[in-house]
């Protein structure tokens, strides 16, 4: 039998981190391939699954093996409170782009242009995962697969198509930007396959981005304000979607 921290060893290179119980939990209820996964108490955590995630009990139970807590901690950037680690098959990338390209989407892409912040784009998956958007798509540096975005999300990556790509490689549909100079959001209704842009709160949308946009949208804000966090600009945005 393969020892797991072996299989760690050989897998850490290339796999995606489920960083705590809960990413665990949810890559697993959406049906990413776990190879190996691990735990400082194995009781503690199969009790939390059998209160908050019994649908996965059984396959976490197939999967954890218990380390020392020395371990476990070595394993991972951060220890996470629930003491839970895994490694993930990274979802084919050739799947995701023909998930984001599919025409008619029934759900609305989300596009992050040139995110700075690694929590945020996380917070940001797990909102569009929650709503059932079509997937999230960044432009720039940042990756949307980085450990502490996986985190972020919760594992929730794998409920929803994330990838990287270029402006010009944006799939089709109209594209609604986030903007100050924008129409107000509260007069219009987006189709379901609207893509829907955000730019950082620090510069806004790239020129790139808001000449390839079709759209300019802004958010209601109280003078003064200056800006929301990134997440919760898309929480309103797909709330707003979802409602009408």
């Amino acid at each position: 039998m393969t020892d797991p921290l072996d299989h760690w060893a050989r897998l850490a290179g290339s796999a995606v981190l489920l960083d705590g119980f809960h990413a665990l939990k949810h890559a697993l209820r959406f049906g990413a391939e776990v190879p190996v996964a691990v735990t400082a108490d194995r009781a503690a955590t199969l009790a939390l699954a059998g209160e908050l995630a019994p649908d996965v009990r059984e396959a976490m139970a197939a999967l954890l093996t218990e380390v020392p807590a020395q371990t476990y901690a070595s394993l991972v950037p951060r220890p996470h409170p629930t003491a839970v680690a895994a490694l993930a098959v990274r979802p084919s990338r050739a799947a995701n782009l023909r998930e984001l390209a599919r025409v008619p989407r029934t759900a609305p892409v989300v596009v992050l242009d040139e995110p700075r912040n690694l929590g945020n784009a996380g917070a940001v998956i797990r909102l569009a995962a929650g709503f059932g958007a079509t997937g999230v798509i960044t432009t720039g540096t940042l990756d949307p697969w980085h450990p502490t975005v996986v985190r972020g999300g919760a594992g929730l990556h794998f409920a929803t198509a994330v990838e990287r790509l270029t402006v010009p490689e944006l799939p089709e549909g109209p594209l609604y930007a986030l903007d100050p100079e924008g129409e107000d959001i509260r007069g219009l209704k987006f189709p379901d396959d609207a893509i829907l842009a955000f730019g950082s709160e620090r510069t806004g949308l790239s020129a790139g981005l808001r000449a390839r946009a079709d759209h300019l949208l802004r958010l209601p804000m109280r003078p003064q304000v200056s800006s929301y966090n990134l997440a919760t600009s898309v929480a309103m945005t797909l709330y707003h979607w979802s409602a009408l």
